[in-house]
């Protein structure tokens, strides 16, 4: 349906103070903080694993050494979306509107809708962190007590008892975290980079986090989170996970989550020939999701 004169009917008359419900302060950009950034100029693309080698294994004299081997992973696909949205106003629209509330407003509307577009996608991934519908390459949920080895044997990136955010959630989190091993078992020394939160959850992370002694004791007791310095990357608080008790800590582990950017957004307009509507649109194309489950960990809550 074009915008036309009878959808902005007050904008042919003289008179109007201010127009209002289109333009609202926005949050900066908070997607960008789940996700490693990654460009594609291909239609998909993949992720692969791989397995290392085990531990050595003792030589008896005149014996030969043991070999072993290595083997291809599970595999991680991330297939490029396009969206898109645009709008249509007439001729007579944009000639006789007295008010600049149109081609111009409109298209700031249209990019607020690509940045919300993709504020829920990003987040969609971490709402569905143990929904069954969403599983990655390994073949089950993003948090999950049994995510398989190639060689053998499972691994957790999750509380074994799930648990509402708290100061003995997260130290048992980092010592989890601290446990993680690679495909063959191997230590790997992974760290906590910044603890991802909802709003309901801000107050307490503060309250955890930020205080020089620990909270709820009248002990003389550092915090100690605050005290190591657990999370270099600090909290970051996204408004757009819709569960008030989930809560994750990205790590430093590399190809984790991950966002692929195949296409910016572009905004372009035409004019029919026809009508002579003048149209409007954007587009942009990419995908989101992980590749090693161990840059994340995290809880739904109790």
């Amino acid at each position: 349906m074009p915008i036309n004169t009878g959808s902005f009917a007050k904008a042919l008359w003289p008179g109007v103070n201010a127009w209002y419900g289109a333009e609202y302060a926005k949050y900066a950009e908070e997607y960008l903080k789940l996700y490693e950034k990654n460009t594609s100029t291909r239609n998909y693309e993949e992720d692969v694993g791989q397995s290392g080698f085990g531990l050595a294994v003792i030589k008896e004299e005149g014996s030969g050494v043991s070999y072993d081997t290595a083997r291809q992973g599970f595999t991680t696909r991330y297939r490029h979306v396009t969206y898109g949205l645009g709008f249509i106003i007439t001729r007579e629209m944009y000639e006789d509107g007295l008010y600049d509330t149109y081609a111009k407003k409109r298209a700031e509307n249209l990019a607020f809708s690509m940045r919300q577009t993709k504020e829920i996608l990003g987040a969609s991934v971490y709402n569905k962190a143990t929904d069954a519908t969403q599983v990655g390459g390994d073949g089950v949920v993003l948090l999950s007590t049994a995510h398989p080895n190639v060689a053998g044997g499972t691994w957790s990136n999750r509380l074994a008892v799930d648990s509402d955010l708290s100061e003995a959630a997260l130290e048992q989190a980092c010592i989890d975290i601290a446990d993680f091993r690679d495909d063959r078992g191997l230590l790997i020394a992974v760290k906590p980079k910044m603890l991802i939160i909802p709003p309901e959850l801000e107050f307490e992370a503060a309250r955890i986090l930020k205080t020089v002694g620990r909270v709820g004791t009248d002990l003389n007791d550092i915090n100690a989170l605050k005290e190591m310095s657990k999370f270099p990357g600090g909290v970051v608080v996204n408004h757009y996970l819709t569960d008030a008790d989930a809560w994750f800590i990205r790590t430093d582990v590399k190809d984790g989550m991950k966002y692929f950017s195949r296409r910016d957004d572009e905004f372009d307009t035409e004019n029919d020939f026809d009508t002579e509507n003048a149209k409007f649109k954007a587009t942009f194309r990419c995908s989101f999701g992980w590749s090693d489950a161990r840059g994340i960990y995290g809880s739904p809550g109790a």
